[in-house]
């Protein structure tokens, strides 16, 4: 009998600790519930290069910045971070991947995901400056490459996304990560002690219950090594939970990591022995489909760009732009520009109703589609087609586009040089030699879209693609030294480069509002504008992660 009392004695402590648990659970959850009421709706995050699925480089809403904000005192830069990576070539850091309010075991964070050229993940508290995590990917060290083919680790780091757009009020690519709170591997789940979530699990209440759909977090990240393994790594630490997987070539220069619905996919450039290319990694089969061009290779910088269909699209230096079908990248439809190389990822966006697909040409032009039929009946007869920026090469690598709150939708490309006279351009922010951010409006004329000259910038030395916050439009004056001759090193390259600067601009003008001075102390080259939750990030050639932004509040 005192066996027997024993163990009833055990099982009703058990029972109370698993209540106690639960209850635990519920005060988490109704504290997230009370976070998400005191703080508003969540601003979208930068889940892969160009932010969304749609490669838009751009966040719809902000609670801090704004075009009326910026002409205030209050943002500011906040800190810099260096970390121990080695430059290849002059591929050193990727963007910065975001996740905001992330939930573990010490509460609400804000963390930033960064890859290193020498096969390094870095995983950062953002708010703290502060790095949590660090660990090298399994394999060789990278080559030494070429300029235009660094080998080791190029491409984005990702977090799992919804090919359907971000919704304004925020929560954005949240809404494509884990399909419950505590999900198998490879699916996402909130970061909640395995023995806890055991016995939540066991006593009959799991995570899930009673949380919305915000704050359902993905707790992984995915890369690609520079051995052109996929890896999966926990969000908290850093840790592997599972073999990587065969992906794409090895140091093939891989570019704008994706995952979509169980599906992994990146473009490769005509690098070290492989092929240009598209490859789509289905992560429970582990098979690989690829798409390759017929003539040129994969343009742009951005990577794939997905329609809310899931429809994927690319541009090539062949001159055409092609649809996709998802997972299985079978060839759906196709436009030809007849004759000019596209120089731009396509990126995809809204417009009246309408799923549009846009893209430059070298000649420094803008071609817009539609996505029901691309070229219509002939594929080569686009919806909208500006005219020429300027007659020398066009090369934006990714355009940027936004919406702003009169309807208007806007298309940005980073520019070489001055626009000819016979864009429409003219420069309203003062004279250009090196290169600037330039802007369209895709308005109605007439009955029938036209891309018509809205701004360009003031000068900037080798602009990166720009990014939109609210209506803010953010432009890097890289600094970097580009030059067509190929026998310039990529020390002398870096030696003739100078310190990038970061400017705040008008979405509707282009006029400046703010702009960093001298707090960065290199050039930027592989790394980018990213951002999200008031504050935004970039990479410098020399290992450093700058961040800008209002401060958090204490």
């Amino acid at each position: 009998m005192t066996g027997c009392k024993l163990s009833l004695t055990q099982i009703r402590r058990g029972v109370g600790m698993t209540f106690k648990v639960v209850l635990s659970l519920i005060f988490l959850i109704a504290g997230a519930q009370m976070m998400k009421a005191q703080f508003g709706p969540q601003t979208a995050e930068w889940m892969t290069n160009g932010s969304d699925a749609q490669r838009s480089y751009s966040i719809p809403t902000d609670p801090k910045i704004s075009a009326e904000a910026l002409q205030k005192p209050g943002f500011e830069f906040l800190w810099k971070k260096k970390v121990n990576n080695e430059s290849v070539q002059l591929n050193s850091l990727t963007p910065m991947v975001l996740i905001d309010r992330y939930i573990g075991y010490r509460g609400f964070r804000s963390l930033g995901f960064v890859g290193g050229s020498s096969n390094m993940i870095y995983g950062i508290d953002t708010d703290l400056n502060r790095i949590e995590w660090q660990t090298r990917l399994p394999g060789p060290i990278p080559p030494a490459g070429s300029l235009t083919c660094p080998g080791g680790l190029t491409s984005n780091i990702a977090r799992p996304i919804a090919a359907a757009y971000p919704l304004p009020g925020g929560g954005g690519g949240r809404r494509g990560g884990a399909r419950s709170d505590v999900g198998s591997s490879g699916e996402g789940a909130v970061t909640i002690p395995p023995a806890l979530a055991a016995i939540a699990a066991a006593a009959g209440a799991p995570p899930a219950a009673g949380r919305g759909p915000g704050f359902r977090l993905p707790a992984i990240i995915y890369a690609i090594g520079g051995d052109g393994m996929l890896h999966t790594l926990y969000i908290s630490n850093g840790v592997e939970p599972e073999p990587p997987i065969p992906f794409v070539p090895a140091n093939a220069s891989a570019q704008g990591l994706t995952v979509i619905d169980g599906v992994a996919y990146a473009s490769t450039q005509n690098c070290n022995g492989a092929s240009s290319g598209l490859w789509a990694l289905d992560l429970a089969s582990k098979q690989v489909a690829t798409w390759k061009p017929s003539k040129g290779a994969i343009a742009g910088s951005g990577g794939p760009a997905f329609a809310p269909d899931g429809t994927v699209y690319v541009a090539t230096t062949g001159g055409e732009l092609v649809g996709l079908e998802a997972k299985t990248l079978k060839v759906k439809d196709t436009y030809s520009t007849g004759g000019p190389e596209f120089t731009s990822s396509a990126a995809v966006f809204q417009y009246k109703q309408k799923d549009l697909v846009t893209a430059a040409t070298k000649d420094g032009s803008i071609h817009v589609l539609d996505t029901a039929s691309l070229g219509g009946s002939n594929h080569q007869t686009p919806l909208v087609k500006s005219a020429a920026y300027s007659a020398g090469a066009f090369e934006p690598g990714a355009l940027a586009t936004w919406q702003d709150a009169n309807g208007v939708r806007w298309v940005l490309a980073a520019a070489a040089g001055a626009p000819a006279p016979g864009s429409g351009f003219t420069a309203g922010n003062g004279a250009i030699t090196n290169g600037t951010v330039a802007a369209w409006k895709l308005a109605d004329q007439n009955g029938s879209p036209s891309l018509q000259p809205g701004w360009v910038s003031r000068d900037m030395i080798s602009p990166l693609p720009p990014m939109i916050i609210n209506g803010v439009v953010f432009g890097v004056s890289s600094g970097e030294y580009r030059s067509s001759d190929s026998k310039l090193t990529a020390a002398q390259r870096a030696q003739k480069s100078s310190p990038a600067v970061l400017y705040a601009l008008d979405g509707a003008t282009g006029k400046v509002f703010w702009n960093s001075g001298k707090s960065i102390t290199s050039f930027a080259h592989s790394g980018g504008l990213s951002g999200g939750a008031s504050q935004l990030y970039l990479q410098t050639y020399d290992q450093t992660i700058y961040a800008f932004g209002y401060p958090i509040e204490h």
